[in-house]
């Protein structure tokens, strides 16, 4: 097999992944893939990778989440998506859900009571409207007592904040970091 045939394979295979990313009407997995197209795990993942760099930049991305890949529009574009399909352009979050989404976000998967441990105030109507909007989904219950439920983000969390993976997420400073560098800001003027 020459280098030109390699390449030729390679793509190939690479385009066929497009396709299914293209029609599947959920997210896949690596392995419904490799089962599909009958590749190895590794192939495919080195593959999507490839993909996802490609397609950076592009008003089409592909979007990972929790071993899941799909093809999304860029967040970028997303007033002129909503726009042309006649959407009203997304209701804004308050204040209070933007918060308690962060903190699902940075802690998950994490219980109800340990959300309000952290804002300091109840969060029973916040969490109802977030489950409501899809931005975050029960995932378990926690093993102490009560076993109360865990929270975690969705895709259309990700959708929501342009987000491809949690990976994006800006990396988060703890309260002792944050005060750390005041005060050594403070000290060095």
């Amino acid at each position: 097999m020459t280098e030109n045939d390699t390449q030729n394979e390679h793509l190939d295979a690479s385009s066929r992944i497009e396709a299914l990313l293209f029609v599947a009407s959920n997210p896949i997995t690596v392995s419904q893939i490799a089962e599909v197209l009958q590749l190895n795990t590794k192939e495919v993942e080195t593959l999507l990778n490839d993909l996802i760099s490609r397609y950076t930049g592009r008003g089409i991305t592909i979007q990972y989440y929790s071993g899941k890949y799909q093809f999304t529009t860029a967040a970028e574009f997303a007033a002129d998506v909503e726009n042309f399909l006649g959407l009203e352009i997304s209701s804004r979050l308050s204040r209070a859900a933007v918060e308690t989404m962060a903190i699902i976000a940075y802690r998950q998967p994490i219980t109800r009571p340990a959300i309000e441990a952290i804002r300091g105030v109840s969060s029973d109507g916040v969490i109802r409207s977030l489950l409501s909007r899809g931005l975050i989904q029960e995932v378990g219950r926690a093993d102490g007592p009560g076993r109360p439920i865990l929270f975690s983000t969705t895709v259309d969390f990700l959708q929501h904040f342009g987000l491809d993976s949690l990976d994006q997420l800006p990396p988060y400073d703890t309260p002792e970091e944050i005060e750390e560098r005041q005060t050594n800001g403070l000290l060095k003027d």
